[in-house]
C-alpha cells in the first residue's frame, strides 16, 4: 500500500466531508443562531458525535483492523486465494452477532435515560429553564439511535479499510452533512426551535444511510456477514477486551470536549455552548484531514513491519508521519490563531449569528489554536502502541490528560470563561502528546531522527512567515467577511491562499520541504 497516496485518499474525502459540514453550519448559524434551540440541539448532538469519534474515526478500527488482518494472514492457503479472506469474514460475522443485540438494547436504555443523561452533562440548564431541558431531551430521544447505527457502520468500514478500500469508509461521513444540509434547507420549518428539531431528524436518517452504503459496498468486494447467536469466542473476547481501552484512548480529544462542554452549560451565559461547538468544528478540521488520514494509513504499514520483524522500518515511518503531520498542520494552528475574527466573520456571521457571536467564537477559536498540532500527533503516535497490540498505555495517558483538562477548566473557566475551557484542552492535547512519545521512546520504540529534527526548525520559521503575512492580510480583508455571498467567499479563498502561497514560498526558502521529499517521505529504508 502506498502511504501517502492512502493518506491523500482518505484527507481528501475527508475534506469533502468537512467543507459540507461547514456549509451545514454556516445554515445552522444562519437559521438557528447561537442561543436556545442552537445550545439544545448541541447538547442532544454531542453523544453520538462522541460516538461517532471514538468508533467512525479510529477505535474499532484500531481494535478491529489488526485482529481482521490476522486471521486473514494465519488461514492464508496456497490452493485457495480467498481462505483468509473468508476466514476472516466469517470472525467479522461472529463480532456482529454480538454488536446488534448490545448495541440495541443500550441504545434503548440511553433513550429511557435521555433526561438524567443531560440532566448530568447541563445541570438542567441554569440560564434557559425548563423549556430548554425539555427541548434538549427530546431532541436527545431522537438522535439517540444514531450510536447503534454508526458503530455497526465502523465495523464494516474496519473491514474494508483492512482490504486497502479506505475511501468508501472515509466517503461515509459525507451523506451526514449532505442529510442535515437537505433538512434545513427543505424541512426546517418555522423558527429556530423546529429548524432544530429536523437537524436532529437528519442525523438519525444519516446513520442509517451510511449503514446501507456499507453494507452495499461490502457486498461489492463479496463481503456478506452472516447474523447469527452471539457468542463469545476466544476471539470475540479479545476484541472487546482490546477495543474498550482504545475507544479511550482515541477518544482524549472527545471526552474533552464533553467535559468542556457540560460545563460551558452549567456555568457559563447562553450561547456559550455554541461559541465552543463552532469553534471546535474549524478547530477539528485538520485534524479530519491530517491526523486521521495520517493516522489510519499508517496503521496497516506499522502493523506488517513490527510483525515482520523490522522495527528499524516502523520508527522511519512514523518519523515521516510525525514530519508530514506537523508541516500540514503548523500553519492550519497559525492561521487559526491569527485570523480567528475573519475566518469566523465570513464563514458564520450572517442572520441569526451576529458580530457579537463572532467576536465570542473567535476568541474561543484562538485558544484552540495552539492544540492543533497535538490533536494531530495523537492521531499519528496512537498507532504505534495499537500495531503491538498495546491499548492499555494509551488509555493510562489519555485518564492523565482528562485530568489535566478537568483541572485546568476548572481553574480557567472562572477568569477566561470559554476561552479558558479551549486553552485547558489545547493544554491537556500537548500533555497527552509528550506522554504518548515518551512512554514509545522509553521503550524503544520511536526516537526523533535527525532529518525530523531539522525539518520542524524549518517547519517551524515557514510558519511564522505566513504568520506575519496573515496579520497584514487580515488587516486588508476584515472588512470584506461580512458582506454579500460571493465577496466573503472571495475575501477567505485570498485570506487561505495568500498565507498558503507565504507559506510554500517560505518552506521553498528555509528548506522545509521539497517536492521530492514529499514524493518519496514514505519510501522504506534500506536495511543495513
Amino acid at each position: 500500500m502506498n502511504l501517502l497516496k492512502a493518506t491523500g485518499t482518505i484527507g481528501g474525502l475527508t475534506l469533502v466531508s468537512r467543507v459540507l459540514g461547514m456549509v451545514r453550519d454556516m445554515l445552522m448559524a444562519r437559521y438557528v443562531g447561537a442561543g436556545f434551540a442552537s445550545d439544545a440541539f448541541l447538547i442532544a448532538w454531542r453523544l453520538p458525535n462522541l460516538f461517532r469519534a471514538l468508533f467512525a474515526e479510529g477505535a474499532f478500527s484500531a481494535a478491529f483492523v489488526p485482529m481482521f488482518n490476522r486471521v486473514m494472514a494465519q488461514n492464508v492457503d496456497p490452493d485457495d486465494p480467498d481462505a483468509g479472506k473468508k476466514a476472516a469474514v466469517i470472525f467479522a460475522g461472529k463480532v456482529l452477532s454480538v454488536l446488534v443485540p448490545f448495541l440495541a438494547i443500550f441504545t434503548v436504555i440511553m433513550m429511557l435515560a435521555a433526561g438524567p443523561v443531560v440532566y448530568a452533562m447541563t445541570g438542567g440548564f441554569p440560564d434557559g429553564g425548563p423549556e430548554k431541558f425539555a427541548l434538549a431531551r427530546h431532541l436527545t430521544i431522537i438522535t439517540f439511535p444514531y450510536l447503534g447505527l454508526i458503530s455497526l457502520t465502523s465495523l464494516l468500514g474496519g473491514i474494508l479499510n483492512s482490504l486497502d478500500r479506505f475511501w468508501v469508509n472515509a466517503a461515509a461521513p459525507v451523506l451526514l452533512n449532505i442529510c442535515m444540509i437537505v433538512a434545513i434547507l427543505f424541512f426546517r420549518g418555522h423558527g429556530e426551535i423546529d429548524t432544530a428539531m429536523t437537524q436532529a431528524v437528519a442525523v438519525t436518517i444519516s446513520g442509517a444511510m451510511q449503514l446501507l452504503w456499507l453494507i452495499i459496498s461490502c457486498r461489492r468486494e463479496g463481503v456478506v456477514l452472516r447474523l447469527g447467536l452471539p457468542r463469545l469466542t476466544p476471539e470475540v473476547r479479545k476484541l472487546l477486551a482490546v477495543i474498550g481501552p482504545a475507544a479511550i484512548g482515541q477518544g482524549a480529544i472527545q471526552f474533552n470536549l464533553l467535559i468542556s462542554t457540560s460545563l460551558a452549560a452549567r456555568f457559563l451565559p447562553q450561547g456559550a455552548v455554541s461559541y465552543i461547538y463552532y469553534a471546535d468544528r474549524l478547530n477539528q478540521l485538520p485534524l479530519g484531514l491530517i491526523g486521521i488520514g495520517v493516522g489510519t494509513a499508517i496503521l496497516p504499514a506499522l502493523s506488517r513491519q513490527i510483525g515482520g520483524g523490522d522495527p528499524r522500518a516502523a520508527a522511519h515511518t512514523q518519523n515521516r508521519a510525525m514530519e508530514l503531520s506537523l508541516f500540514l498542520a503548523l500553519p492550519a494552528a497559525i492561521a487559526l490563531f491569527v485570523s480567528a475574527v475573519p475566518i469566523i466573520r465570513g464563514v458564520l456571521q450572517h442572520g441569526a449569528f451576529t458580530a457579537f457571536d463572532t467576536l465570542g467564537s473567535a476568541a474561543v477559536l484562538a485558544a484552540f489554536a495552539p492544540g492543533v498540532p497535538a490533536y494531530v500527533f495523537i492521531k499519528v503516535l496512537t498507532p504505534g502502541f495499537y500495531a503491538r497490540q498495546d491499548t492499555r498505555t494509551p488509555v493510562r495517558i489519555a485518564f492523565i490528560a482528562m485530568l489535566v483538562n478537568l483541572v485546568g477548566n476548572l481553574t480557567l473557566i472562572w477568569p477566561l470563561g470559554a476561552v479558558g475551557i479551549a486553552l485547558s484542552t489545547a493544554i491537556s492535547a500537548w500533555v497527552n502528546v509528550v506522554l504518548l512519545y515518551w512512554a514509545l521512546h522509553k521503550s524503544s520504540h520511536l526516537q526523533m531522527d535527525a532529518r525530523f529534527k531539522a525539518k520542524a526548525v524549518r517547519i517551524i520559521l515557514a510558519g511564522i512567515a505566513m504568520g506575519v503575512a496573515l496579520w497584514g492580510l487580515n488587516i486588508l480583508l476584515d472588512p470584506y467577511m461580512a458582506g454579500a455571498f460571493w465577496t466573503r467567499i472571495i475575501a477567505l479563498g485570498l485570506l487561505c491562499g495568500g498565507g498558503g502561497v507565504v507559506y510554500g514560498l517560505a518552506s521553498f526558502v528555509f528548506g522545509a520541504y521539497r517536492v521530492s521529499e514529499l514524493k518519496g517521505q514514505f519510501r522504506r529504508p534500506a536495511r543495513k
